[in-house]
């Protein structure tokens, strides 16, 4: 006998894949992904930058077409923008040349609402977030963070079932961040939001922890839900509650832990995405890898706790996990459950002047990059010390997409100019020996 659909399940989402590109043959951003959103909860899907975050609340906003698998919404197959949901987003959307009034009243107006009851929610909807008064003012009259209010008031106004907030918090400074997420969550407290669940994208880990009830955490390359977290904290919390802090612990240790398909080459669970060549590298200055290893080698043992690392940084997780994750590749530092620990080259390097930094910084880079490998390999053979950059960018797109391998030569660009090991002529985007 079929299972009868469960009342309070507003949203599923099944085994959903995306790949990018003509014909399906760009990147694979979202694969196998499954879950769940009942009535009454706030989610969080955490992740890096990169890992499917946005494709995926595209697809259930129905504003994305998944290449296989697909969302249901209260049991029907999502197809076409979701009626169900409203988005805040990032970037505050607005239009300049409307009012705060006019620029609420616009998904009422798409609704085929009629004026008067626009006027009315539209009213409600700004006295609720914070803007009454400023009804008549236009974006570029109001700050930061009175125009991510105006975001939500234009979101809350359809009377969404499901709210979904793509990183709504992260264009704005830390203490309007902070003030909008307490108004956010008090306004659910006291049920005075018209919603009935709200799903929210972050790559913010104790942002997750402050506001949701349970936390979805992705891989990367592709996305995948690896873990799942239930938080079970009364509002309103306390971060500097040992249980908040056992919890953001916990997810950093899950994000670095080392998986089954880890083969033993030190890089745990933080790995690039490709293998050899293929591998797709992160921008990460050479200024940044050297200044988290004077950090790190303050301490006696060299080690350090993520989370409290990143507190004391001021550090998000798109701002520490590639530094980190680039030391472990080069055998500078070994990260996993959510610690980081200098190798003994990490603290030679740490201790060393320039130009011993340089010579270790190159033996690394040849023995643990093979893209810097391949580099100096050629330039070696060749009769000119010379090779053009097409020559390793086209390699490069064997295996990944145009935009990733760009960025990965020019993170190996910038590792080897601060090596010594070749020099880069940007004007004819040509490579060639120092010394030749």
């Amino acid at each position: 006998m079929p299972k009868a659909p469960d009342a309070r399940r507003l949203l599923e989402v099944e085994d959903v894949r995306m790949v990018y590109g003509a014909e399906n043959k760009g990147p694979l951003v979202l694969e196998g992904v499954d879950l769940g959103i009942d009535e009454g909860e706030i989610v969080a899907l955490l992740g890096r930058s990169g890992c499917g975050k946005s494709s995926l609340l595209r697809i259930i906003a129905g504003l994305l077409k998944p290449t296989s698998g697909r969302a249901l919404w209260r049991g029907r197959a999502v197809d076409g923008p979701n009626p169900g949901v409203a988005m805040v987003f990032q970037s505050f959307a607005l239009f300049p040349w409307l009012t705060v009034d006019e620029n609420v009243e616009l998904g009422l107006e798409a609704h085929r609402v009629p004026r008067p009851e626009r006027d009315r929610r539209a009213a409600e909807a700004i006295d609720l977030i914070g803007l009454g008064g400023y009804e008549s003012a236009f974006p570029k009259e109001l700050s930061g963070g009175m125009r991510q209010r105006v975001g939500f008031a234009r979101a809350l106004v359809v009377h969404p079932e499901l709210l979904l907030m793509d990183e709504p918090f992260s264009a704005l400074d830390v203490l309007t961040a902070e003030t909008m997420r307490t108004d956010l969550i008090d306004l659910w407290i006291e049920g005075r939001l018209p919603i009935r669940s709200m799903l929210m994208v972050t790559h913010n880990i104790e942002e997750a922890v402050l506001m949701s009830d349970r936390i979805l955490i992705l891989s990367s390359n592709p996305g995948r839900i690896i873990a799942e977290l239930k938080i079970a904290l009364p509002h309103p919390r306390n971060r500097d509650d040992p249980r908040f802090r056992q919890q953001v612990d916990d997810i950093y240790g899950r994000m670095t832990a080392r998986g089954p398909s880890d083969k033993g080459d030190g890089r745990g669970g933080l790995g690039f995405p490709g293998v050899g060549v293929g591998m797709a590298l992160p921008q990460v200055s050479t200024n940044e890898l050297a200044g988290l290893m004077e950090t790190l080698s303050a301490s006696a043992d060299g080690r350090a706790d993520l989370p409290a690392l990143a507190e004391e940084l001021n550090f998000e997780v798109d701002d520490l996990f590639p530094i980190a994750e680039t030391l472990q590749l080069l055998r500078f530092a070994e990260v996993a459950q959510g610690d980081i620990q200098l190798t003994p080259a990490g603290r030679r390097f740490a201790e060393a002047g320039l130009e011993e930094r340089k010579q270790l910084f190159a033996e690394h880079l040849v023995a643990y990059v093979p893209l810097a490998a391949l580099i100096k390999r050629v330039l070696d053979e060749r009769p000119g010390h010379r090779a053009r950059a097409t020559r390793f960018s086209e390699e490069l797109e064997d295996f990944m997409s145009e935009d990733y391998a760009e960025e990965t030569l020019k993170a190996v660009v910038g590792w080897c100019r601060f090596a010594e090991l070749f020099s880069y002529d940007e004007a004819d985007q040509t490579f060639k020996l120092e010394a030749a």
